[in-house]
């Protein structure tokens, strides 16, 4: 299972056991797209290469408000 905490710098993974932080800039520029217009499936999709996606997506800034 994997686990992301949002905060407005970036995001906290946990991933197989293994933590680490994808920053703000790094995410915006493998989704093309400005940060708190991001959804949370499309940066579980950035971490598994696989992943099941459950429920509707939420744009970081709504998960940050």
């Amino acid at each position: 299972m994997t686990v992301l905490s949002f905060d407005e710098q970036g995001v906290d993974v946990i991933y197989e056991g293994t933590e680490f932080r994808l920053e703000k800039a790094l995410i915006e520029d493998a989704t093309e797209k400005s940060y708190p217009d991001v959804t949370d499936h499309e940066v579980l999709r950035l971490v598994e290469p696989d992943p099941t996606l459950s429920g509707e997506p939420q744009r970081i800034a709504e998960i940050v408000d």
